[in-house]
């Protein structure tokens, strides 16, 4: 405990800053509704998000390598703030567009601030126990945070304040604690054909992880009031989804370092697969079956990213691991920009269940390439892989986000 009592206030800023971000994601689709945009439009929205976080990406080390990390993260979330609360000023589609695109570049560059920070404030020794305590503090705060809606009601400015107000208050932990800013990151240059060479499948996985985990992020809400869910429930089968991409990171995880990680790959895929049919076709309007069913989904697919990102690292070569942090993530963005985009499409013309029809062709698709790969390369020796996946933990700043789905949202 002494060697984590200097980062709580990393961890609080953490908290407030991944609470707010939670919280925006789910109120704009559902306040987006009330104002009369229609499902595409709030599906081109959401995609906003996610083109913005994949700028992000690509440029937020040469931001990092300029001016540090405090000031990074202070001018990210100046900026984050502003694009919020703006968005009571101008209801407009396209104005709240280029807001969430705003938002998503300087939430890549949060992110990566707080996470690069906290990796660099520990060692070998304690980093899995800092690391599990990042997790309870991002679930908690996200989880907590979509009560706020039913609470206080998706009308009105205040929680478009709220939410900005928790970007501000996101500076004062950090700002107070008495702790050198870390180094600033390497240079790296972004290869996608290298990235391709090391794995097809961590590439095409990631991917498929952006097409469906950023759609149930952008459009769950719209499904969860279509089929006629109130508020408070809505809010609830928001956090089921978001608990559940929780409960079986660590089983799969250790599962794939003892055996082919392709095959636990496929398992995920086909469970994800199978929970996804369970919410389109047998769960109805009935609250605690959507809960069920959504809390089945998460802990499925939510466990994806990193497990292709693990693969990945698996056939990277010594020295490419941040390079392989950097671009899965990219390729979970480009991912992330369309799932939103078509799924709203779908929803339009079919419905609430075409969100979860969507994710189980896509999810059935995906394990048949799995599938494909599994007999065209042979898999790497488990006691690689197992050290592979610790180099993973300590060279990738986003890597505890994105296993979270979110935002993520995993970061998905």
């Amino acid at each position: 405990m002494s060697e984590i009592r200097p980062l709580i206030p990393l961890l609080m800023t953490a908290g407030i800053l991944i609470g707010g971000n939670g919280l925006q994601g789910t109120f704009i689709s559902l306040r987006a509704l009330e104002e009369g945009f229609s499902t595409s439009l709030i599906g081109v929205i959401g995609a906003g998000y996610n083109v913005g976080f994949a700028i992000g990406c690509v440029y937020v080390t040469r931001i990092l390598r300029a001016i540090g990390h405090i000031r990074t993260f202070s001018a990210m979330a100046a900026i984050a703030s502003a694009a919020a609360i703006a968005m009571v000023l101008v209801i407009e589609p396209w104005f709240w567009f280029m807001m969430r695109l705003v938002a998503g570049i300087c939430f890549a560059g949060l992110f990566a601030t707080v996470e690069s920070w906290l990796n660099a404030s520990v060692t070998n020794a304690n980093r899995a126990r800092t690391l599990s305590i990042y997790r309870v503090v991002d679930l908690g705060s996200v989880t907590a945070a979509q009560y706020l809606i039913p609470g206080i009601g998706i009308g009105g400015f205040e929680l478009f304040a709220i939410i900005s107000m928790a970007l501000t208050l996101s500076l004062v932990p950090i700002s107070f604690a008495d702790r050198s800013s870390p180094v600033a990151p390497e240079a790296i240059r972004f290869d996608v054909k290298a990235l391709w060479s090391i794995s097809p499948l961590a590439t095409i996985g990631c991917i498929v992880v952006g097409l469906t985990n950023a759609a149930f992020r952008s459009l769950g809400p719209i499904y969860a009031q279509e089929i006629g869910l109130s508020v408070t429930a809505i809010a609830t089968f928001m956090s089921a989804g978001i608990v559940g991409g929780v409960v079986l990171q660590y089983p799969l995880g250790h599962y794939s370092d003892q055996l082919d990680r392709r095959l636990i790959i496929l398992v995920a895929t086909f469970g994800a697969l199978l929970a996804g049919l369970f919410l389109a076709f047998g769960a109805g309007g009935d609250e605690w079956l959507n809960f069920a069913g959504i809390f089945a989904f998460g802990a499925f697919a939510m466990p994806l990213y990193s497990l292709c990102s693990a693969h990945a690292n698996d056939h990277a070569a010594e020295g490419q691991h941040a390079l392989v942090s950097a671009g899965m993530l990219f390729f979970w963005s480009l991912g992330a920009i369309i799932g939103p985009l078509f799924a709203s499409f779908l929803l339009e013309l079919i419905g609430p269940r075409a969100l979860f029809i969507y994710t189980a062709v896509i999810l059935a698709l995906f394990m048949l390439y799995t599938i494909r790969r599994m007999a065209t390369r042979s898999p790497v020796p488990a006691g690689e892989r197992s050290m592979r996946f610790r180099n993973l933990l300590r060279t990738s700043a986003f890597f505890n986000k994105l296993v979270g789905g979110n935002h993520a949202e995993r970061r998905d």
